[in-house]
């Protein structure tokens, strides 16, 4: 396939989208002697070779606070007295309880959209299907200045599909900012393996992709391009410098230990504000189970997967795929590969991601719980997609931008926006985004999943179900919306994924009544 939209498939091809605290600690500091000393500014960047870390995961009721470096002056997630963002665990029909305490400074150094921050702070849980209402996911009246606390209980349903989910911040105007200082975490929907036994005898690696900022000059900038081999100058249009690297739990280019012929069930959210991963694997391939928390079978139980040689997560994007081991004597990298961005978009270049290496000795591995509950197949009767299908855009969203901001519909967001519009649950509806700039934009709704069926008008061989998808330059997508679920009443958002364009205005208002 020569071109690749966010959750589109074709030819082999898919595009959608434990740290403990002592051990990082450590890290930590000795980066910062190392960066003292080559006089860079970025001690939370490890220097070294590093095996790819676990991270602490949560099954519970628990505590998340936000903070500020004092060593950086940027915001971060604490969790158990550490700085590694937990992954939330959770059983369809239980519930995810969080107390959120903002304890971020009130004199905050960094910027937000052309302004300093204020450090308001929220929660975002993206993809799951449930209530936007208070004290659910409400991003829209639940806010918490510095010293505040929001108490969140987020009711998930007992039909939502198991998968990879995350939660980020969402406070308007601070999104972009906050996301790229790392303000996300992982969400696990458990009992994927109703659907693929064999996944519990695999070892599950959980990897959430962020990025870190390169310094315009200097030894930080070539030792980190260095360390993840990027080319330059920078792929497809764009030939401004690039302005970060990918890091998998924190970490730039670890190695992932797997023997000869293993194999692993990845789990991969790409949790970066704005940066594109096509993923690839020297010489291997992804037999992939789900994207952005929704397993093949969940609608078609005769598919449990596909092998792709190659796949685009987009920003917020999430993959779930068996990874097979390569051969001993074979040097094999995850990396992710050049995406063109347009024209007027970012740079956005090939770069190694981990090594993949042989097992040393004998490690214990890290698998699921096993899940023995019944699977839950949701069929969609066809003829209710069809008719969606076939029937004129209920709606029609058109991204657009200038010097001034981004805009849906011609409308720049803010807090006091109405609703652009008013959706009556419990039918499906026809939308088309339209993206009239010279960059590629990820569409994305809150609080349901849609099928996407046509790209520039064309009708694609393989329509898939996503809750975030490309839309290419100067082109267009059809989306079946799923508005049946009851219990998604309210106000709700969508908007741009690049969190900068939301940010700057990209976003509207939608009632679910």
């Amino acid at each position: 396939m020569d071109e690749m939209w966010g959750g589109i498939a074709d030819g082999g091809h898919w595009h959608i989208a434990p740290f403990r605290g002592n051990m990082l600690s450590r890290m930590k500091r000795v980066v910062l002697a190392i960066a003292v000393i080559t006089g860079t500014s970025t001690p939370s960047l490890m220097a070294q070779t590093a095996t790819l870390p676990e991270l602490p995961q949560v099954s519970g009721p628990f505590t998340l606070e936000a903070v500020t470096d004092p060593l950086t002056g940027k915001s971060q997630f604490r969790y158990d007295s550490h700085d590694v963002p937990p992954v939330e665990r959770v059983r369809p029909g239980e519930d995810i309880h969080i107390e959120y305490i903002n304890r971020l400074s009130r004199d905050s150094k960094e910027k937000c959209v052309m302004m300093p921050c204020t450090n308001g702070t929220n929660l975002h849980f993206h993809g799951l299907h449930v209530s936007p209402q208070k004290p659910q996911d409400d991003v829209l009246t639940m806010s918490a200045a510095p010293g505040e606390t929001l108490r969140y209980t987020v009711e998930v349903p007992h039909n939502q599909p198991p998968g990879l989910y995350w939660y980020h911040t969402h406070q308007h105007m601070e999104s972009y900012r906050q996301d790229l200082d790392g303000m996300s975490g992982a969400i696990v929907v458990e009992g994927i393996d109703r659907y693929l036994p064999e996944l519990r005898a695999m070892e599950e690696r959980i990897m959430v992709l962020r990025d870190v900022e390169l310094d315009e000059n200097g030894a930080q900038r070539t030792m980190l391009m260095n360390k993840v081999a990027m080319q330059t100058p920078a792929c497809g249009h764009n030939s401004e410098q690039p302005e970060r690297v990918f890091t998998i739990n924190g970490v730039v280019r670890p190695q992932i230990e797997i023997a000869p012929g293993e194999r692993q069930f990845w789990r991969i959210v790409n949790a970066s504000p704005d940066l594109y991963a096509d993923l690839e694997i020297d010489g291997g391939s992804f037999e992939v189970v789900a994207l952005d928390g929704m397993p093949f079978a969940f609608h078609d139980p005769g598919t449990r997967s596909r092998t792709l040689s190659h796949l685009l997560l987009a920003p917020a994007g999430r993959m779930e795929a068996i990874v097979t081991g390569p051969p001993a004597d074979h040097r094999s990298t995850f990396h992710t590969r050049c995406f063109d961005t347009g024209s007027d978009g970012d740079p956005n270049p090939a770069m190694v991601l981990a090594d993949i290496v042989p097992r040393r000795g004998r490690s214990v591995l890290r698998t699921m719980v096993p899940d023995s509950g019944t699977p839950v197949y949701e069929s969609v009767p066809a003829a209710a997609t069809q008719s969606a299908e076939h029937a004129e855009p209920q709606f029609t969203a058109v991204f657009t931008e200038d010097k001034s901001g981004f805009y849906i519909n011609g409308k720049k967001f803010d807090m006091d926006s109405p609703p652009m519009l008013t959706v009556d649950i419990g039918s499906y509806q026809h939308w088309r985004v339209e993206n009239r700039t010279n960059e590629v934009h990820p569409f994305h709704i809150h609080q349901v999943h849609f099928l996407v069926y046509a790209v520039n008008g064309k009708p694609l061989q393989q329509t898939e179900w996503l809750d975030t998808v490309n839309v290419p330059v100067e082109g267009s997508v059809d989306l079946v919306m799923d508005f049946t679920d009851p219990i998604i009443r309210g106000t709700s958002l969508f908007h741009c994924h690049l969190l900068n364009h939301e940010d700057k205005g990209m976003m509207a208002k939608v009632v679910f009544r």
